[in-house]
């Protein structure tokens, strides 16, 4: 019935919900046709009627039967099995439950092993719900594992049925249907079908393996989030850049994904300061944060700012978006830019600023000499840049601030990427002293970034313009930041240590991966002070077609930069620098894309 899908199975049975425009029944029918069968029997409930005046007596000319469970409501899928027990005796079997969207090539892998009767399953991931089995190391299956039974410490043992198999009519025959009329006798008719597999395996581990997938994908639909992320994972090549990038994020739902698109350090996170907050986890997530007041004194704490100067934001996107709509008078940019402020702008507000170099670089002389000429109230750096990577050294940026606090100009620098720069802990503007000397310059960071915690969305928002500092306060809630976030601020200093050992081993990391980006003769790479690089694309590529075949070929995620201000429709993306495994795999699949161009 799929009441978990909601108006999208409101007068329709599961199967006949849309990925992307396409019914599943008529994908899965599709697929199906392509093989050599007898005949495909779809057993009916919930909507039964509709579903057979939809799909007719054939299907490409395969033929099509139905079976109806008229108490569907009162019974589950043991009985719908149960009663297409007879068409199972007469032939060898695929059994497929109809929620499943997945690659053509599961049905070639199932159907070219030789094993006679096989479960499709895959290695467990947190998306994965449902009944799980054990294989030993012939692939055969040693139990199933039930919700009930499901053990979290026990997840690296497990897989997870597919809930596609291939049954031998001698075993359906001999084994299955025996077992599961006699089951449905004992235990009754609202149970699952996997129940008599998990019997049958107790009793002998050889009738039926397991035949694990690795990279084919597949998706079991029962909510709408489910349909979501399916509608993602099997987009058409014209729409699966839209439908990835417009989640902005959340993409740890793709475990087998790389995404080199979000910017965070990848080397902090193995400090033990995330083992404290599992140990707490509990405590955490049952017990409500604390308000602006205590969270400012600990950020004033960590990073060693006056609690009057600091105002702490659930991620710097929120202190942005106040501070954007609290500021008046126009806004200078530099593009190509990071579009979440002028996103927060009327277009008429802003005057910007591009580098005219293929590089994108310039200096804070360069700022003062376009915006001498092309005055704004306000002025934005970001620093390092993003995309751009470019860095102007710390007494160049306080010049820039005398020069604005001399014409009554607003500065805005956002240093969310500083710690990743060479010589990074003397290139901060968060101190008392640089704030006062420079009393209306306002100094953002997003944490999430630079300390590779974008889970607990932490930002803070810095000035020695107390005025500002707290009108923002008010703009915000007084509960804006969650006890995650409060928590990782409470523990922060105990492991300072390991926050400057992981942005030292992160720099040595990206000069690493710079000098094998540039081993890659379409990719012309533009040095970068942040934790990614800015690169063009060399015909034959463009960054749309690069970006496209590294995700269907090789499951990487880039960010094609083409579209943005200040780059004129040229080709360039943009590469987040992850660890050195991860960077590997991708300098991999870059040479190969490159082999096969």
């Amino acid at each position: 019935m799929g009441k978990r899908l909601g108006e999208f199975t409101k007068e329709n049975t599961k199967c006949m919900v849309e990925v992307n425009g396409t019914r599943l029944i008529d994908r899965v029918l599709g697929q199906l046709s392509r093989l050599d069968l007898n005949r495909v029997v779809i057993v009916v409930g919930y909507e039964g009627k509709k579903l057979m005046d939809y799909v007719g007596n054939e299907y490409n000319g395969m033929p099509i039967e139905y079976v109806n469970n008229p108490i569907y409501d009162k019974t589950n899928n043991i009985y719908s099995l149960a009663l297409a027990k007879e068409q199972m005796q007469e032939d060898d079997t695929l059994l497929i439950e109809s929620d499943l969207i997945f690659d053509d090539s599961l049905f070639s892998l199932i159907l070219d092993n030789p094993f006679p009767n096989l479960a499709l399953v895959a290695k467990y991931e947190t998306w994965m719900d449902g009944t799980m089995v054990c294989i030993d190391d012939e692939n055969n299956i040693v139990n199933f594992v039930p919700k009930a039974a499901f053990q979290y410490e026990e997840v690296d043992k497990y897989y997870k049925t597919i809930n596609i198999y291939k049954f031998s009519k001698e075993f359906s025959k001999t084994k299955y249907v025996p077992f599961l009329e006699a089951y449905s006798k004992a235990v009754g008719n609202n149970e699952y079908y996997e129940n008599v597999l998990r019997i049958i395996t107790f009793l002998s581990n050889k009738d039926l393996k397991a035949l694990p997938i690795t990279d084919e994908k597949w998706y079991e639909i029962d909510d709408k989030q489910d349909l979501d992320i399916a509608e993602a994972l099997f987009a058409e090549e014209k729409d699966i850049m839209r439908k990835y990038y417009g989640r902005f994020g959340g993409y740890w739902r793709f475990p087998k994904m790389l995404d080199f698109c979000y910017l965070v350090n990848p080397y902090f996170r193995s400090s033990k300061i995330i083992d404290e907050m599992q140990a707490n986890f509990r405590t955490l997530i049952a017990e409500y944060p604390s308000g602006m007041k205590v969270n400012t004194l600990l950020a004033s704490k960590c990073w060693g700012i006056k609690e009057d100067y600091i105002v702490p934001g659930n991620g710097a996107a929120e202190l942005i978006k106040a501070l954007m709509e609290l500021l008046p008078g126009t806004l200078g940019i530099t593009r190509p830019t990071f579009e979440e402020y002028p996103n927060r702008r009327e277009a008429d507000t802003l005057v910007t600023f591009v580098p005219q170099n293929n590089e994108f670089r310039y200096s804070a002389q360069d700022l003062m000499d376009f915006f001498g000429k092309n005055p704004a109230d306000n002025i934005l750096l970001i620093n390092p840049d993003n995309p751009s990577g470019n860095f102007i050294p710390v007494e160049d940026i306080c010049m820039l601030a005398d020069w604005c606090e001399k014409r009554g100009v607003r500065f805005i620098v956002d240093e969310s990427f500083v710690d990743f720069s060479e010589g990074w802990e003397q290139n901060s503007l968060l101190s008392d002293k640089i704030l006062d000397t420079y009393p209306h310059m306002l100094v953002m960071k997003s944490i999430s970034k630079s300390y590779g915690v974008p889970g607990i969305r932490l930002g803070i928002l810095c000035s020695a313009d107390v005025e500002i500092i707290a009108k923002i306060k008010k703009m915000v809630s007084i509960w804006n930041l969650n006890s995650f976030c409060e928590f990782f601020m409470q523990i922060y200093t105990k492991y300072e240590k390991d926050y400057k050992k992981a942005c030292d081993k992160f720099i040595e990391e990206r000069n690493d991966f710079e000098s094998k980006l540039r081993s890659i003769p379409f990719l012309r790479v533009i040095p970068s002070q942040a934790n990614y690089f800015l690169v063009e694309v060399l015909p034959p590529f463009t960054a749309k077609t690069l970006v496209l075949r590294m995700l269907k070929e090789h499951n990487i995620l880039m960010r094609d930069c083409s579209g943005k201000g200040g780059f004129d429709g040229k080709q360039y993306m943009r590469i987040a620098v992850r660890n050195h495994e991860d960077n590997t795999k991708l300098i991999d699949a870059l040479r190969k894309v490159g082999e096969s161009k």
